[in-house]
C-alpha cells in the first residue's frame, strides 16, 4: 500500500543565500549574492570522500573555485559549513510505511532512521558531532528545525492512522509520543556512539 510522502529539506533557502552588495566583486559572488551551492557541493564532495577530518576552508575554497574568505563571510567555521553540506546529502522524500499496524510503522520507521544513522551519513554526522566538541553555538548548528518540524509531522501521521484504525487512544495522538521513540533512538545513537546496525 502507498503511504504518504514528507520531506527533509536541504535547509538552503534564499534569505539564507545573500551578502551586502559590497560583496559583488569578490569572485564566487555574483549580482551581490554569494553563490552557496557550488561550496556546499564542494564540502559535500569532501565529506564523502575523505569525512570530517579532510574538510578545511582551503580544501572546499580550492574545490569551488572561490577563497576561504569568501566562504568565512557566510560560514563561520568549517563546522558550519559541514553541517550545510550534510543536510544537502541527507535531505530526503520519503514514503511513509503503512503496514496495517501502529507496531509494524513504528518498527519499519526505526529500521530506516537505524539504517541512516549507521551508514557513510551516519559517520559523517558523527563527526560534525565530534568536531561541535561543547560549543553550545556549534552543536546547535546541528539541529535542523525544519527536518524535525518534519520527522514529527510524520509521526503524528502514524499516530493518527493508528487512532483511526482503534490501535491507540486518542490521547496517543501528542508531540511528545510522536518525538519518543526517534529520541530514544537518537539518544542512544549520540551518547553511546552506536556504530554499526542493529539486528530487528
Amino acid at each position: 500500500m502507498t503511504g504518504d510522502t514528507y520531506s527533509v529539506p536541504a535547509q538552503l533557502v534564499e534569505d539564507d543565500l545573500h551578502f551586502t552588495a559590497d560583496d559583488s566583486g569578490v569572485e564566487g559572488f555574483a549580482g551581490g549574492g554569494f553563490a552557496v551551492v557550488k561550496p556546499v557541493q564542494a564540502a559535500a564532495e569532501v565529506l564523502k570522500g575523505s569525512g570530517v577530518p579532510a574538510l578545511t576552508m582551503d580544501e572546499v575554497a580550492r574545490r569551488a573555485g572561490t577563497n576561504k574568505n569568501a566562504l568565512y563571510r557566510r560560514w563561520p567555521n568549517r563546522v558550519a559549513l559541514g553541517v550545510a553540506a550534510y543536510r544537502r546529502l541527507a535531505a530526503t522524500e520519503t514514503v511513509l510505511p503503512d503496514t496495517g499496524s501502529l507496531r509494524g510503522d513504528t518498527l519499519e520507521m526505526l529500521r530506516r532512521a537505524n539504517s541512516t544513522w549507521s551508514s557513510p551519513y551516519g559517520e559523517i554526522l558523527r563527526g560534525l558531532i565530534a568536531a561541535a566538541g561543547s560549543t553550545p553555538e556549534l552543536l546547535a548548528e546541528l539541529r535542523d528545525p525544519a527536518a524535525e518540524s518534519a520527522r514529527e509531522a510524520a509521526w503524528l501521521t502514524l499516530l493518527g492512522r493508528a487512532v483511526a484504525r482503534g490501535d491507540a487512544a486518542p490521547e496517543a495522538l501528542h508531540p511528545r509520543v510522536a518525538y519518543a521513540p526517534v529520541a530514544l533512538l537518537r539518544n542512544e545513537y549520540v551518547m553511546l556512539a552506536f556504530q554499526g546496525p542493529r539486528q530487528s
